[in-house]
């Protein structure tokens, strides 16, 4: 099975009295069925993002009006596609939340609008602040691994952190795409940007 299809751990178990690294680590391991130390570096770090990347379907809630009449979730990459063959190989006809997950590679952003997870590559930095505003109003769970990504509207971003992939959320962003984040996801991301800090699309 690769590496980023992975049972649910749902049996994990956070109790009040674990100290905050090892609940981090066990909230890790629910969102990717994988420990993410030590394989941040070349092929291993976007295999770590892909895990991130399929996983976020179980921990967000879209608004019902966001998906289209099939009713797939749709996986979206922007730019030149990071991830490989293997990854779009091995989510096809999974199934999260009772959606089957589709990938998909938009042209451009108003076919980006009708996506439930966009991944913008980072051959798009340079545009990145004009593709969020062409999603503003969408209800798109925005990724990307761009510098200060959050600050600029997007909702979430990945960093290494000591060779871990890590992940910073803007949720007044989130709030804005109608959004609901899991308590567990916000429990893991290295920085929340709250309603009042956060910028906007």
């Amino acid at each position: 099975m690769p590496l980023w299809i992975l049972k649910d751990r749902a049996s994990v178990v956070v109790t009040p009295s674990l100290s905050r690294r090892r609940r981090m680590l066990q909230v890790s391991v629910l969102l990717c069925g994988l420990v993410i130390g030590g394989q941040a570096q070349s092929a291993g770090e976007y295999q770590v993002k892909a895990a991130f990347l399929f996983n976020f379907a179980k921990f967000v809630e879209w608004p019902p009006a966001a998906f289209s009449a099939d009713a797939r979730l749709q996986i979206c990459v922007l730019g030149q596609d990071p991830f490989g063959v293997e990854f779009e190989q091995s989510i096809v006809e999974k199934i999260v939340q009772g959606h089957k997950i589709k990938l998909a590679h938009p042209d451009d952003v108003p076919q980006a609008r009708a996506c439930q997870i966009l991944f913008i590559a980072s051959s798009e930095k340079q545009r990145m602040r004009d593709i969020l505003r062409g999603l503003k109003g969408a209800s798109v769970l925005t990724v990307a691994d761009t510098p200060s990504f959050i600050q600029s509207g997007g909702i979430i971003n990945f960093v290494l952190d000591q060779e871990q992939v890590r992940f910073e959320i803007n949720l007044k962003a989130a709030e804005l795409a109608h959004l609901k984040l899991s308590a567990r996801l916000l429990t893991v991301a290295k920085l929340v940007l709250p309603g009042d800090a956060a910028g906007e699309n």
